[in-house]
């Protein structure tokens, strides 16, 4: 999976060999936020904004050869304002 990156230095990742997304400070690499995925997030996260809001968004469906947690997940989060 390859990472997002916002206009405001923030890039969202799950490429791991786990079931986190994570998100970075481009600038100084500083983590600056996870949340456990219900599946392994080994995909591309997207970015999008609603009605002035923006939104990260993310399949979590698992890597059977990572042997992360198989699931059918599209999780959503909302950046703060």
């Amino acid at each position: 999976g390859g990472a997002v990156v916002t206009s405001a230095g923030l890039a969202f990742i799950a490429a791991a060999q786990d079931d986190w997304l994570r998100a970075f400070e481009t600038e100084t690499g500083r983590l600056l936020w996870s949340a456990r995925l219900p599946a392994g997030g080994q995909a591309s996260a997207m970015s999008y904004m609603h009605e002035g809001r923006q939104y990260v968004a993310i399949g979590a469906t698992g890597h059977a050869q990572l042997e992360t947690t198989a699931g059918d997940a599209l999780v959503v989060y909302a950046l703060p304002d």
